[in-house]
């Protein structure tokens, strides 16, 4: 990724993720953007409902972005979290095998729930976006879930899969956002991009 200059006071675009799927999808959106690696603790609290665990962890990771860009101008951080749901339980990324394995058995035949919170921060403003997506997997045999976790494919991955790889097999039905499952939904994205005056580019419209 081509690193930005900032020209006559345009807002510089810094994604507060190395994730390769946000980097491509924010790409995909033609918004020019330099990637930044920030530490969060992603660790759900007491009482903490899914939806508000996941908001949350996605603030913490603009507002670290935008605190390690201190001395940048006109910095604008956009920070994203997805993670799966399933009867009120957050499914993260898999630690090993026999955790995808555990996940992968759970989505097995059922619906589950798929959140991302979107983040846009600056120095003097801040905004957000949620999805919520219902995605339905078809029945998995041992088979199955044996060929897909020797893939690898699973790890990294909220929930053990990967939308839009191999585990696309398993999905039977979507509704909602599937750039959301990815992990960045484009529209509710380009939305706020649009609301802080940014046009694809990193130009203000």
């Amino acid at each position: 990724m081509a690193s930005i200059l900032q020209l006559n006071g345009d807002s510089m675009i810094f994604l507060a993720s190395q994730s390769p799927r946000r980097r491509e999808l924010l790409t995909q959106l033609g918004v020019c953007f330099e990637p930044i690696e920030v530490s969060v603790h992603e660790q759900r609290q007491p009482e903490e409902t899914p939806l508000d665990y996941v908001n949350r962890v996605s603030r913490e990771k603009a507002g670290a972005g935008l605190m390690a860009l201190s001395g940048v101008a006109n910095a604008v951080v956009l920070g994203a979290d997805t993670d799966v749901v399933l009867d009120g339980k957050v499914f993260g990324k898999p630690a090993d095998a026999d955790e995808a394995r555990t996940m992968l058995k759970a989505l097995s035949g059922r619906t589950h729930e798929v959140i991302t919170a979107v983040w846009l921060v600056s120095a003097d403003r801040e905004q957000h976006r949620i999805t919520c997506t219902q995605v339905t997997f078809c029945a998995l045999s041992e088979s199955d879930i044996d060929a897909y976790i020797a893939s690898s494919e699973p790890f990294g991955r909220a929930g053990s899969y990967a939308i839009q790889g191999l585990g696309a097999a398993f999905v039977a039905r979507i509704e909602g956002s599937y750039s959301g499952v990815m992990g960045l939904p484009l529209h509710e994205t380009a939305q706020l991009l649009r609301n802080f005056g940014i046009g694809f580019g990193s130009k203000p419209v």
